[in-house]
């Protein structure tokens, strides 16, 4: 993909310094036009980037040419590198001098392990800096001209992994149902590909089958896929449209014009081949 709504950079910037610097940028859900300046300018900076693995190539190719680049993917599924080793990679360059930027999809702190990592370097003595990036589930659902709040429809919004780390007891989706239906929330759902059909049954103790659902794959990309259904139909919606990972899903009254539209667009589809 070649995207680049920006010139490329010319120059490596500033010589590192004895001591270096870290600063974990959020890239955003993959449109390169949904960085912020402040990314933009510390990706140019960098002279050494650690890159995620659902980070556009298009935002890769904003670095300085001289920079360094080291892809160290982290996917559930997937062959991943270590955290450890990330860790780790990431003190030794800044300790020799790299201006370093740990590239992130959508947003460090938010199911990004940013929180973690920033730990990890303070207890090193080293100071971290973090830009924010617009995270995948405000994008998925702004993708479709959705909100996820509305003074009508939904007076919150939970953003909750469907990924639960090892060892962990997981998210427990019947609680979540249960408050979100009382409070009126919409959920978020990240990484819950693998484990939708437990998410479903789990959320069907608590919502209503007929509460509107979008599943968002690739959101702001141009081969984003999207599907409107039901709680009820979730998991079958999703295996009829083959819509795997990266996948956001969004649950909640929020999206009940869409899905007004959805069943009046099919009503007028049988209509046609009616006639």
């Amino acid at each position: 993909m070649n995207r680049n709504p920006f010139p490329p950079a010319n120059q490596r910037g500033t010589a590192p310094s004895a001591s270096g610097s870290c600063t974990l940028v959020g890239a955003g859900p993959g449109d390169p036009e949904l960085l912020t300046i402040k990314a933009l300018k510390a990706i140019r900076a960098a002279t050494f980037l650690l890159v995620d693995d659902l980070v556009n190539p298009a935002i890769v190719a904003l670095a300085a040419p001289t920079a360094r680049i080291v892809h160290v993917g982290k996917r559930g599924g997937c062959k991943s590198t270590p955290q450890a080793f990330i860790e780790k990679l990431t003190i030794t360059a800044v300790r020799e001098g790299e201006t370093v930027v740990r590239l992130k999809g959508g947003d460090p702190f938010v199911f990004g392990r940013g929180g973690e990592e920033m730990a990890h370097l303070q207890a090193a003595g080293i100071r971290v800096n973090v830009v924010n990036g617009i995270t995948a589930g405000l994008a998925a659902a702004t993708s479709l001209g959705v909100p996820l709040t509305h003074r009508d429809h939904a007076h919150g919004v939970v953003f909750v992994t469907g990924h639960a780390g090892y060892g962990a007891s997981g998210t427990d989706w019947k609680t979540l149902a249960a408050t979100a239906r009382s409070a009126k929330l919409t959920l978020v759902i990240y990484m819950g590909v693998s484990q939708v059909a437990h998410i479903q049954s789990e959320l069907l103790t608590g919502l209503p089958g007929d509460t509107p659902v979008a599943v968002i794959q690739h959101a702001s990309l141009p081969q984003q896929r999207q599907a409107i259904c039901t709680l009820a139909e979730l998991q079958q919606t999703m295996a009829r449209e083959q819509l795997g990972s990266p996948s956001v899903i969004v649950v909640g009254d929020v999206l009940q014009g869409i899905a007004a539209a959805q069943v009046s667009n099919q009503a007028m589809a049988r209509a046609a081949g009616a006639a």
